[in-house]
């Protein structure tokens, strides 16, 4: 249930909290208009539909990517385990396959850009190769680094997604004119509802589309990072895990 509930944060309190305030001073001052409010539709609804078609491709992109690294380095292993290597150099490689697979997701699941750790991991597996080139026949070996290359370019990719985000600008101007939404909407409700009928329905409209809006754009947070397991959209690393069950 807690998953659910992870559309809910600080902004959707701030939304609310002037859900709740914007009519009160409307009513109070009376202020009434009526507006066409295609204008704020195209300011809200517009951008916010761009920026989660974006995350969505994204995270599309993410499981391509994620497929063909899991793909390849499971290739290179299977070529070390039916390689003519001895049995402490075959485990050698394995070990440093699996390690690379781990390094890769460990990066991924956290916020850091620093993949030093990760590089690491890649030089001290074409060091083994150099190392012990005399043990891996040259036919294996090319198609090792055939294969190795496809890892490398679908980890850049995964890293390069993990980096960058949704335009950063136009997801701040969404949200400001969300922040803004009840005090353009407010007195056009109170327009067409008229003052004869209850106030709560203003509240209770106003509150409505700003909780809607407020989630559409956690529920796009949440998905242009698909890697740290926290919404229902995230992607499952243990699938593409090489060592899975």
């Amino acid at each position: 249930m807690s998953r659910y509930l992870i559309i809910i944060n600080f902004r959707t309190a701030i939304t609310m909290a002037l859900s709740l305030f914007v009519p009160v001073i409307a009513y109070q001052f009376k202020v009434v208009y009526n507006i066409d409010l295609t204008l704020m539709s195209i300011a809200i609804i517009f951008p916010l539909v761009f920026t989660i078609r974006g995350a969505f491709r994204r995270r599309e992109k993410a499981l391509e990517h994620l497929s063909r690294f899991r793909a390849s380095l499971k290739t290179v292993e299977n070529f070390f385990q039916h390689s003519k290597m001895e049995d402490s150099l075959r485990k050698e490689s394995i070990r440093l396959v699996h390690e690379i697979n781990d390094k890769l997701f460990s990066h991924l699941s956290t916020k850091s850009e620093d993949t030093s750790i990760f590089d690491a991991k890649i030089n001290e597996f074409f060091g083994f190769i150099d190392k012990n080139k005399e043990s891996i026949s040259g036919g294996t070996q090319g198609k090792i680094f055939r294969f190795f290359k496809d890892i490398i370019e679908s980890s850049d990719n995964l890293i390069a997604i993990h980096s960058h985000r949704t335009p950063v600008s136009l997801k701040a101007y969404c949200l400001i004119f969300i922040y803004i939404f009840p005090v353009i909407y407010t007195p056009t409700i109170i327009n067409k509802i008229g003052y004869d009928n209850p106030s709560w329905l203003t509240f209770f409209i106003v509150a409505l589309s700003e909780f809607i809006l407020i989630s559409l754009y956690n529920i796009q947070d949440q998905m242009e990072y698909p890697f740290d397991d926290e919404g229902l959209d995230d992607i499952k690393f243990n699938l593409f895990k090489i060592d899975r069950k």
